[in-house]
């Protein structure tokens, strides 16, 4: 059923100034239209205005999921302690986890995700690979306590999100049902009006085989993208590989490996100063930490670091080991570490561009002190030698080493994950398969963050006026102004034309207050309804409204009588645009 809004009982409070601390356009517009408003940090209350585009992108993430063979279901947000702690992730996601205990000290944590509440409920209603394959979804609030709360609802600690889990016999079925999310995800985002690039992801705390981010293009993004001109290849940075060099190896002609003073020089800048060298010629030494276990990670002078791969190869989160840590398997203060003379219980992990340096300047592990000539194999051996660093523009592509790579930057809306048997099996979610035995269901995962997608529309769709909404996410199909809310004959007109657009389908705000018109065609912009009506005096006393396309600034006059068929024509026109 069409809707007539009208702006004078409307709660949709637009503001002229930009908000303190709203850094990103979305942030900004979302709050001048008039669509939220910050509670606290991280929390928004959803006006009218933005409830609506909310709702619009979320029935069109349940048209595509229910046609992709999802059903929909609805899971508590409030969930018990004991799943989470056999899964091992109440201990693993830390503080970011909402918890609370209830009266009987009870302990309960706010959803971020549902792996484990989906899981238990599989476990207990599915028992045969007759029942097989199933996919659940909701849409539904999650909490995350983000330590930084920033960019309005692109990062918040409430926030609305769709998460579908799959349920299969086998790997071939997961495979299948993975695909038909990633490609559902593609036309979701093409009919919410978004540029989207899918690259292969890290599947972080989720956990599972291998995942796929869907990110919107876009200079606010906090993700960056690594991306190769010409190729199909796109990599979130967190994991995006490095090629080893193909020149360059250890020297052990150099000269003895010796110690020279650097008193307070404990960083690269500092001791490429000091003793007269270029980054390059030195290796740094990061102690990380994940669980019980501390490796010593090496990569050049001029890089850093990547504690995600480190991660990845540890099998865990992983974070710079405490300074008092440092200091005891040092011996040194922070910043002196170095291969050699290292604590035996460390492992020495190096990058490829280390075992390429033909010598190299490192820490001593020693207060105030420095090795120089060190070389790999002869003063000390790595027992791994793996890709460690942080991918740069320029670096040569995976793909095609002839081929350099770029980075980009990207807002994730969307992610894939296949999970393999990772929550199946810590929460005993088995079938019995056509041969009589127990095998535990294969399980994928699929999120999009509703709200963030709104954020990502307007990122992507505005300019200084204010938001240029796809006519698929719109608030409203109509915008019509009245110029002349004083006058009798005007009124009427617009009342008229209102009541036509309803009839004929469409959903109208009508701005019917008693403003100047400026005011009026200000705000319009700022809401960013792709269809504009106004309707003064002057027009009217010609028989005509005047129609504006808030995209391109296009007007045109169109008469009184015609008004309805040209704008219903084109609208179709703007939905065939984004729903191709």
């Amino acid at each position: 059923m069409s809707l007539l809004a009208r702006s004078s009982e409307a709660f949709s409070p637009t503001l002229k100034e930009i908000p303190k601390d709203a850094e990103v356009a979305s942030h900004i517009l979302m709050l001048r239209a008039g669509m939220m408003r910050m509670l606290a940090s991280g929390l928004y209350t959803y006006l009218p205005l933005g409830l609506r585009v909310i709702q619009k992108v979320a029935d069109i993430v349940r048209d595509e999921m229910n046609h992709s063979g999802a059903q929909e279901i609805l899971m508590p947000t409030l969930q018990p302690d004991t799943l989470w702690k056999k899964t091992g992730r109440w201990d693993d996601m830390g503080p970011e986890l909402m918890r609370l205990t209830d009266r009987n000290e009870r302990e309960f944590v706010l959803g971020p995700t549902h792996e484990e509440i989906v899981t238990a409920l599989a476990a207990d209603g599915i028992t045969s690979y007759r029942e097989l394959p199933k996919n659940l979804y909701q849409i539904q609030t999650k909490f995350r306590d983000e330590t930084r709360p920033r960019f309005g609802v692109m990062r918040a600690r409430e926030f609305i999100m769709k998460d579908a889990y799959s349920f299969d016999r086998n790997e071939d079925e997961c495979d299948r049902n993975y695909w038909v999310m990633y490609h559902a995800y593609d036309r979701i985002f093409k009919r919410c009006g978004l540029e989207t690039r899918a690259v292969s992801a890290d599947t972080g705390l989720i956990g599972g085989k291998y995942s796929h981010e869907f990110m919107a293009l876009a200079e606010a993004g906090e993700a960056e993208i690594a991306i190769s001109p010409g190729t199909s290849f796109a990599v979130n940075l967190e994991i995006c590989p490095t090629v080893p060099p193909t020149e360059g190896k250890p020297d052990p002609a150099s000269p003895a490996c010796e110690p020279v003073d650097t008193p307070g020089k404990a960083t690269i800048e500092e001791v490429t100063k000091f003793l007269s060298k270029k980054s390059t010629e030195l290796a740094k030494t990061i102690l990380f930490q994940g669980q019980d276990k501390v490796v010593a990670v090496l990569v050049r002078g001029d890089r850093e670091a990547n504690p995600v791969k480190v991660g990845r190869e540890m099998g865990c989160l992983v974070d710079l080991a405490p300074a008092d840590t440092v200091t005891r398997l040092t011996r040194a203060a922070v910043g002196y570490a170095g291969p050699v003379g290292l604590d035996p219980g460390v492992e020495i992990w190096a990058d490829y561009e280390v075992m390429a340096m033909p010598e190299m300047v490192t820490g001593a592990n020693q207060t105030d002190r420095h090795f120089v000539h060190v070389v790999a194999g002869r003063d000390f051996k790595p027992s791994r030698v793996l890709d460690l660093r942080w991918a740069v523009a320029g670096d040569a592509c995976e793909a095609d080493p002839a081929r350099s790579i770029e980075i980009v930057r990207g807002i994730e809306v969307g992610q894939v994950f296949k999970l393999g048997t990772k929550y199946s099996t810590s929460l005993n979610a088995t079938f019995q398969d056509e041969d009589g035995g127990q095998k535990p269901m294969i399980m994928g995962c699929y999120g999009i963050g509703v709200t963030r997608t709104v954020a990502a529309i307007i990122e992507q769709h505005h300019d200084d006026k204010g938001i240029c909404w796809p006519a698929t996410v719109s608030p409203y199909d109509v915008h019509v102004l009245s110029l002349g809310a004083h006058l009798a004959e005007v009124v009427r007109a617009c009342d008229k034309l209102a009541e036509q657009l309803v009839q004929a389908g469409l959903d109208v705000l009508y701005d019917d207050r008693e403003e100047r018109p400026g005011v009026k065609f200000k705000d319009a912009d700022l809401i960013g309804i792709p269809v504009q009506v106004s309707i003064g005096q002057k027009s009217l006393a010609r028989g005509v409204c005047e129609l504006t396309c808030r995209e391109t600034g296009n007007r045109i006059e169109v008469p009184l009588d015609e008004a309805v068929e040209k704008i219903l024509a084109a609208r179709q026109e703007e939905l065939k645009r984004w729903n191709q």
